[in-house]
């Protein structure tokens, strides 16, 4: 899966999440441009995250139907990453190496095991590398403008 990017949840949330306006712009631009280079990657962890918090959290949460359906959409449009046990141990290694809260760690050792280089997060310090793999922040970063 080189050359591709890792999408975290919070980009997929902030294209549904019509109280954020200018992150809601910036996170469909991100996402219409990864899906018309056919470069982004969803993990399955992703793909939860996702449903459980747009029809829960939101100020105007999606119906489970609508949910659904956007799953559909997502699977249509993006390469899946499965979460595996290799990557559930990695993750663990990276708690306790990088002291990343686990979930965080999950999505690290998701890109680092299937070889994408860069994950696209508002999580992590903008431009910052753990074992190869970089963390880019596209809705503020000189980092992403640079590469699209």
């Amino acid at each position: 899966m080189n050359g591709k990017f890792l999408v975290d949840s919070n980009l997929l949330i902030y294209a549904y999440d019509g109280s954020e306006q200018a992150k809601q712009v910036k996170a469909r631009n991100v996402l219409d441009w990864l899906q018309a280079h056919r470069a982004g990657v969803l993990s399955t962890q992703v793909l939860g995250e996702f449903f459980a918090v747009a029809t829960r959290k939101l100020a105007k949460p999606l119906t489970v139907q609508e949910g659904y359906l956007e799953l559909e959409s997502f699977l249509r449009s993006f390469r899946i990453a499965d979460v595996t046990r290799y990557i559930v141990l990695e993750a663990g290694r990276g708690c306790v190496r990088y002291q990343l809260p686990y979930w965080d760690a999950q999505l690290w050792a998701t890109a680092k095991l299937n070889q994408i280089a860069t994950v696209l997060s508002e999580d992590f310090a903008d431009g910052s590398r753990i074992e190869g793999v970089q963390f880019v922040n596209p809705l503020t970063s000189s980092v992403w403008q640079a590469r699209v």
